[in-house]
């Protein structure tokens, strides 16, 4: 979430507190002595929140909201995701979405580039007027200009369309030749931000347009789901393994050390029927030295032999938004299920991504 007040098999697994130093071998031409180059780097990778990473074509393109602005990076390395950034939008002067951009993700559906985004039309807290947003490129090129293809209904009557409901980090699935949106949100609209929030599912006519009603997938009645102050489901994020779909998301308070990510899994063929979805967590925690995991996103290694997470996590444990970027390798357990291991502590040496180093 993005509230400002601001993943080849299982020896990896095994490995991930035991790392040991992998070297890349380079030769010197002008000496003939070959040296050795670290294959190895440590967490956390840069500051941020909400982290979202797409692969395509050999590139990874990593998109976050800072300052009111929309910037999207382009990089072959996973671990170095800011090499090449540009602000691609930025909020109106006027409008629904005016003010408090958050979560945004960059999604490539039915030949076009789209970033899914938050924003409201009040500033500052309490921020009740949170609403879903899309963008569509208007060229081939993820980096290049956008176009405002309007607010996303979220709401209880869509063919009527009014009375739309608050919402937040909306995503999308693909599946079985239909579009969905899922999405965080609001039973009803409320007069303040310290309110339950569930996660809701609707068919899309396309990649702009909610054309249901939206059904009720999960609702945070667990303890691990509300360890403190507010029950919360949000950050939702898609993540397939061949034809198993998972909905990966976010629970308890993003502001505190107790985040954490549960995991939905569709075992009917209709993700519309909530009792298609069995929820499993967490599944992955925090520790003592690395606090408050939640909103990840996930992607391969360079060479596709691995899964990676990317998550946020907090630097102190004291309520709060400041927040910094991980990622780590991931595997998958014996029944096909995503198995995300203990977050690494910062400092502690990862081996890179395979396929980073030569």
């Amino acid at each position: 979430m993005s509230w400002p007040f601001t993943f080849a098999k299982h020896f990896l697994l095994l490995g991930l507190t035991t790392m040991v130093l992998v070297g890349c071998s380079q030769k010197n031409d002008s000496d003939n002595v070959s040296s050795v180059e670290p294959c190895t780097f440590s967490n956390p990778i840069g500051k941020g929140q909400d982290p979202w990473v797409i692969k395509k074509d050999d590139y990874y393109y990593y998109i976050e909201s800072r300052g009111g602005d929309l910037y999207v990076s382009k990089s072959r390395e996973l671990i170095n995701l800011k090499e090449d950034e540009r602000r691609v939008w930025s909020l109106p002067e006027t409008g629904w979405n005016q003010y408090s951009l958050w979560a945004p993700e960059l999604h490539f559906v039915e030949g076009k580039w789209y970033i899914y985004y938050t924003a409201g039309a009040k500033e500052g807290a309490p921020f009740i007027s949170q609403r879903s947003g899309v963008l569509q490129a208007k060229t081939d090129d993820p980096m290049g200009e956008y176009m405002d293809k309007g607010q996303l209904y979220t709401g209880n009557d869509v063919r009527d369309g009014k009375n739309n409901i608050w919402s937040i980090d909306l995503t999308v699935l693909e599946h079985k030749d239909q579009l969905y949106a899922i999405w965080s949100g609001w039973k009803e609209n409320r007069d303040t931000d310290k309110t339950p929030q569930h996660l809701y599912i609707a068919e899309m006519e396309n990649p702009w347009t909610i054309s249901s009603n939206r059904i009720k997938i999960s609702s945070p009645v667990r303890d691990w789901e509300n360890s403190s102050e507010l029950p919360i489901n949000e950050g939702p994020q898609i993540l397939k393994n061949n034809e198993d779909v998972f909905v990966i998301y976010s629970a308890s308070q993003s502001w505190l050390p107790s985040y954490k990510l549960g995991q939905l899994k569709l075992i009917g063929d209709d993700p519309m029927n909530p009792k298609n979805w069995k929820k499993k967590g967490p599944v992955f925690n925090g520790t003592k030295e690395v606090l408050g995991v939640g909103h990840a996103s996930f992607t391969t290694s360079p060479d596709g032999t691995e899964n990676w997470i990317v998550y946020h996590t907090k630097v102190s444990p004291e309520p709060g938004w400041d927040r910094v970027v991980h990622l780590q390798p991931f595997v998958w357990d014996e029944e096909g299920a995503p198995n995300f291991g203990t977050p690494v502590p910062a400092g502690q040496t990862i081996n890179k991504p395979s396929g980073s180093c030569k």
